[in-house]
């Protein structure tokens, strides 16, 4: 329906929350690091579940580690020991064939867990890398588990989670097999929108961390596909790109694009 490639590329652009409240809040998530106090603990914990009580002894939880921009929380082959949840600033998993061909599984952003993939072997499957300069808390997995079978709500918890997970890998089968190029790009960012209402962002005008490369990664398309489908959304009247700026103008218009589910 739409050509797959440009007399010019635009440049690359990157996203991230836009919103005037999310800097105190971002603030306070890298200044403090118990679970009290973190913006993130409901997405990442039962409510109500008591973190300094349950980590008292083990040291499970408060486990802060700071990534910079370009660096590896883990790599593909190393052993899994924690799981970790994305405090402050975003992040991408990145899975590498045998031919060296990379395909971007997901991008996580503040208070989803990262690191599902090596539970069951116990080695990681996927690199995963900070799209920029980031903080996240370790759990310990053995001593999570133990805690979990004495605590039901985060049993409960960590069962959901795992739960997601196939849902998103399913979702992203969907995409990759099913839907047109924009169709794609379009659930790309309903569910980017999404993501970030529910942290208290806008979900109209944020800015872009990954690139438009890391996008098609993701999606299976080519860089100019991305940059393609993107002009005729802007045509459309759907979304304005000025820069790093995203700006979602019609969001029904949108969500008749899709059509589809959105996974969240």
């Amino acid at each position: 329906m739409y050509n797959t490639t440009f007399a010019e590329i635009e440049a690359p652009i990157k996203w991230h929350a836009q919103a005037s409240q999310a800097a105190p809040k971002m603030a306070l998530a890298a200044d403090r690091n118990d679970c009290e106090h973190c913006s993130s603990r409901k997405f990442c914990m039962p409510e109500g579940f008591d973190t300094k009580k349950a980590g008292a002894h083990n040291g499970v939880f408060g486990n802060m580690r700071k990534i910079k921009h370009g660096d590896a929380i883990f790599r593909a082959g190393e052993p899994f020991r924690n799981l970790y949840v994305a405090k402050v600033g975003s992040f991408k998993t990145v899975a590498i064939d045998n031919d060296g061909r990379e395909q971007i599984i997901g991008f996580p952003i503040a208070g989803e867990f990262i690191g599902m993939d090596g539970i069951g072997t116990g080695v990681h499957a996927f690199d995963a890398i900070a799209l920029e300069d980031g903080i996240v808390c370790s759990l310990p997995f053995s001593a999570l588990i133990e805690m979990s079978e004495h605590d039901l709500s985060l049993r409960s918890h960590l069962h959901k989670l795992m739960s997601r997970e196939l849902v998103r890998e399913s979702a992203l089968l969907m995409l990759m097999g099913r839907m047109t190029a924009i169709e794609r790009l379009v659930s790309f960012l309903l569910n980017i929108s999404k993501r970030y209402a529910q942290r208290g962002y806008s979900s109209h005008d944020f800015n872009l961390r990954m690139t438009r490369d890391e996008i098609g990664c993701h999606l299976g398309l080519t860089l100019e596909t991305v940059s393609r489908s993107l002009s005729k959304l802007s045509s459309l009247g759907l979304v304005k790109c000025a820069g790093k700026q995203v700006s979602i103008i019609d969001m029904a218009g949108l969500e008749q694009v899709s059509g589809h589910y959105i996974p969240h």
